[in-house]
This record gives C-alpha cells, structure tokens and sequence, in this order.
C-alpha cells in the first residue's frame, strides 16, 4: 500500500487539509494527482495510455475525465477515502439486505457528490 500525503491546515490542530480540485483538464488533474495523490498517478496514466492514447477521436475524454475527476475528488480527503472505504466493507460483510442497501446508498450518494465537485473547491 503506497502512503497518501495528509495536509494539516495549518490552525495548530489536527484537521486535514482537503487541497483544491484542479482545472477540469488531463494535465491539471494529472498535475493534482502527481501532487496530491501519487497512489493513483500509475492506474491514471495507464488508463489515459489505454483509453485515449494516441486516439484522433476524443469522444472518451469526458468520460475518462469525469472517472478520473471522481477518483481524486476521493483520495485528496484521506477522511472521506477511508469512510467510503469503511463503507464498502461493512456492506461486504453485511448479512442484513437491507443494512446493505444502506449503505451502499450511501456509498454512492458521496461518490455522487466528490464528482460534482467544482474546479477550487
């Protein structure tokens, strides 16, 4: 497990710093990511190589943008990371249907929200 960069903020006390979301453009985000989330900087690279790489045709950009906007909106939060992470698990071990429909609402309501994040937010 590689480690993730936790930013203080700086008020003395032990609050992460959450950085801002980049200009919604590949290099920004990989720039973000370099910076903010280098765990993720392989898959993103590897995934841009597959998907776009020398393409004439950049019909999947937006959509490779929005998963990737997504992913770092996460992992630039360790406290969200690690919730949402908790989350998956708990539903994974969850024998209770309804429990797990549960969270797993949950789960997806706060990856609907890291990915409607704004550029500077």
């Amino acid at each position: 497990m590689t480690a993730q960069p936790v930013h203080v903020d700086g008020s003395g006390g032990d609050k992460p710093r959450v950085p801002p979301m980049p200009e919604l453009t590949p290099q920004a985000l990989r720039l973000a990511i370099q910076e903010h989330a280098p765990h993720l900087l392989p898959d993103f690279e590897a995934h841009w190589r597959r998907a776009i790489g020398d393409a004439f045709n950049l019909t999947p950009v937006p959509a490779f943008l929005r998963l990737w906007w997504t992913e770092y909106a996460i992992a630039r939060d360790p406290r969200l990371a690690a919730h949402l992470h908790d989350l998956e698990a708990r539903a994974a071990k969850c024998e209770d249907p309804e429990e797990s429909a549960g969270l797993l609402a949950e789960y997806s309501r706060l990856r609907r929200e890291a990915a409607m994040v704004k550029p500077g937010q």
